[in-house]
């Protein structure tokens, strides 16, 4: 059974009805969300795809707003012109805006889907939906000049694949990586060495495979394969609220684009007998001692409903190495979380729900992976905005406040919006990722239970190196051990008590792998033996930025802290859910009070999962919350027309009223230079011709028709200065 993806996160256990109907750029978003899940599992690329696609359906609904500013079209974005010369306005803006989106999002995503091993599937999709609404596909004019809207939507598709072709993301050469080399040899996974010698034991080490399947389900071109660092270069890519302030260019063999330096991760240490006093052995023990949750014969029960878990305030976040440990609970697993007293909607407690702590952790490990079948963090938020708006109790106004907004409006509000946080999360991160170059549990346990312990030189297999000697987690092989071998090979050597691993299921309906002692250098994450872990550095964790980026964003745009109704939640069906063991043993509902309450179970799902240490984690969450609140307060300068497009537009330093006008326009200044004003109609054509500005001047456009003007300050040289949108009344 393919693992339900979150496409149906709330589809089921949160709305009784949806909307029998979507706008144009909620049906284009659905089919982009089933191309990414059909296509190679890149959550950098499809960060971007969903942005770029949100920007173009945005600027379709923006240049027929009387007070919106677009993105891209007729603006400087990342470095490229959009050069945009005005079209006529239309007599029914619903269908222009609808025309434009549709041209414009089938010539971009027939152009980003073109190589998917998906495309057989998808583009026939995308042609669908377009000859679903009667358009012509055969129409790919891009002069918008005789008022065409479809050759609008060609023009803005096209200019959106060049800037991409010069964005940093080196899409022409598929998205592959131009300088970046592995310091660390394969691991060869196909057998179990006595040790995994690495060249440093801090830096990323690739996996080689004899048999991968990637994060869509998608199987590698060879046998033998050794899958690449996944966009260890994207710092560079051009960003949408990152702030120049906050970048460095830093060297690690390469340049690389590194934004909110959190600072280095924890490195091993050569100490003598620091064992788990060691910060960096303690981060990787925590994963392999959360590995011993995972079976099901467990008998331990915990209450996973809101009120006993989340609602931990990112203010009181762990930053010492103390703090980690007080935070994250080493022993049982989980973290500090409080939980929520009460509902906010109904004001009554949130009723306990006792679930076995194995059924919990591995069905987290599996509903937060990005695989098979999924669309990537990045889109599993996007599909979770969707199911918040169809909700019945979900009113859209922007924040919480102001006018209801159509379904359209809200939309691309909220695409353009979370957009820009995923796409910004993706180049934070593996910017970091790239510079950082931080190995994976499945390295660094192996790596330690190769070496040996390092907890006390008089016992045997002492090295600086090696694990933490914990009792009843990891100890050393003694003669009688049933993992002792029939030569007694095995004593002395590290043992783990921890989830038994791939090689013990045969049948993933039938078969559940289970807790025991394994030899240290046989550990394995929490996941499928044809996948493992993903092909890219831990630090910072990708999921924790985006998840955490997404709450914000979706907390900002609600203006709701809460999923509707208080409580979000998603069902689990009794051994039919997990994918490559047979489980859970039991049906209960996943909960979440809040948006942040589902981003930090995410973040702790990735622990249970052998695929990041706490290290990872919590900076990654940090910086998240940053992008989210950041992308949100961007995007309201271009919903209120108060962006300032450049460093030299005085724009901001007039003040024009009143918006809209009838006949008088009032412009004041406090500029000590001599600028001009001119009047470009909607579709680009100078309606006044230049007047000088005094510091307190009033304009009689009393002759000028009604409509929507563009008032253009320029300097005695012609250059544009700045540019504010005007209605006339």
């Amino acid at each position: 059974m393919k693992k339900i993806t979150l496409v149906l996160l709330v589809l089921v256990s949160f709305f009784s009805t949806l909307n029998a109907q979507h706008s144009v750029a909620r049906e284009w978003n659905d089919e982009l969300l089933e191309a990414i899940r059909n296509d190679f599992a890149r959550p950098t690329v499809h960060a971007r795809n969903l942005f770029h696609s949100s920007v173009l359906m945005y600027d379709a609904w923006a240049i027929f707003d009387t007070q919106a500013e677009t993105v891209f079209l007729g603006k400087t974005f990342g470095g490229y012109n959009c050069v945009f010369n005005g079209i006529a306005n239309p007599s029914n803006v619903a269908d222009a805006r609808h025309e434009i989106i549709s041209y414009a999002m089938l010539r971009l995503l027939n152009h980003r889907f073109a190589n998917s091993p998906g495309a057989n599937e998808t583009l026939p999709a995308f042609s669908t939906l377009f000859n679903s609404y009667g358009y012509d596909d055969t129409f790919v004019s891009t002069d918008y000049s005789s008022g065409s809207y479809a050759a609008l939507g060609n023009y803005m598709a096209e200019q959106m694949i060049a800037f991409g072709q010069q964005d940093g993301s080196r899409e022409d050469t598929g998205y592959d990586n131009a300088y970046y080399n592995p310091v660390n040899p394969p691991m060869l996974l196909d057998t179990y060495e006595d040790t995994n010698d690495l060249n440093d034991p801090n830096r990323w080490q690739p996996l080689n495979f004899l048999s991968f399947v990637d994060q869509s389900g998608n199987p590698a071109p060879h046998p033998n394969f050794t899958p690449e660092f996944l966009s260890p270069e994207w710092g560079s890519v051009k960003a949408y609220c990152l702030k120049t302030q906050d970048l460095q260019i830093l060297n690690n063999g390469f340049d690389c684009y590194v934004y909110n330096d959190p600072g280095p991760p924890v490195f091993i240490q050569n100490s003598n007998e620091d064992g788990i006093d060691d910060p960096y052995k303690w981060h990787f023990a925590l994963v392999a001692s959360w590995s011993s949750q995972l079976d099901p014969s467990d008998p331990t029960e915990i209450d996973i409903s809101p009120g006993a878990l989340g609602n931990y305030d990112l203010a009181n976040y762990p930053q010492t190495f103390a703090e980690y440990q007080a935070f994250y609970d080493f022993n049982n697993g989980g973290d500090a979380g409080s939980g929520h007293p009460i509902n906010p909607s109904t004001n009554a407690p949130y009723a306990p729900q006792m679930v076995k702590r194995a059924d919990y952790a591995r069905v987290l490990a599996e509903f937060w992976a990005d695989g098979p079948d999924s669309e990537t963090p990045p889109g599993h938020w996007f599909t979770l905005m969707n199911y918040v708006s169809d909700h019945p109790d979900v009113v859209k106004k922007l924040g919480g406040t102001g006018p209801l907004l159509s379904d359209l409006e809200w939309d691309v509000k909220c695409y353009l919006t979370l957009g820009g946080a995923m796409h910004d999360s993706a180049v934070n991160i593996w910017g970091l990722k790239g510079y950082y170059d931080y190995l994976r549990p499945i390295s660094a346990i192996r790596y330690m239970a190769g070496k040996g312990q390092s907890t006390d030189q008089a016992l045997p297999s002492y090295d600086p190196h090696g694990l933490p000697l914990i009792p009843g987690k990891i100890e050393l092989i003694e003669i009688g051990d049933p993992l002792a071998g029939g030569s007694n090979e095995n004593v002395g050597k590290i043992k783990i008590y921890a989830w038994k691993g791939p090689d013990f299921i045969s049948d993933p309906t039938t078969d559940v792998a289970g807790v025991d002692w394994i030899i240290g250098t046989h550990w394995w994450p929490y996941q499928r033996a044809s996948f493992v872990t993903p092909p890219f550095a831990g630090y910072l964790s990708g999921h924790s930025t985006f998840s955490r980026a997404a709450a914000e964003t979706l907390t900002q745009l609600t203006g709701d802290p809460f999923f509707p109704g208080g409580m979000g939640t998603f069902d689990i069906a009794q051994d039919n859910y997990l994918v490559f063991e047979k489980g859970p043993s039991q049906a209960f509902t996943l909960q979440w009070a809040t948006y942040r309450d589902a981003s930090d179970q995410t973040s702790l799902s990735r622990i249970w999962g052998g695929i990041h240490p706490p290290i990872d984690d919590i900076k990654g969450r940090i910086i998240g919350e940053k992008i989210g609140i950041d992308a949100f307060n961007l995007s309201l300068t271009y919903f209120n027309g108060t962006l300032s497009n450049s460093e030299n537009d005085i724009s901001q330093d007039l003040k024009i009223f009143p918006v809209p006008f009838k006949d008088i326009l009032n412009i004041s200044h406090q500029l000590n230079e001599t600028i001009y004003i001119q009047l470009v109609s909607f579709d680009g054509k100078r309606v006044t011709e230049p007047i000088a500005l005094g510091q307190n001047d009033q304009l009689n456009l009393e002759t000028l028709s009604s409509g929507i003007y563009f008032a253009q300050f320029i300097d005695q040289n012609n250059n544009i200065l700045g540019v504010k949108k005007l209605i006339k009344n």
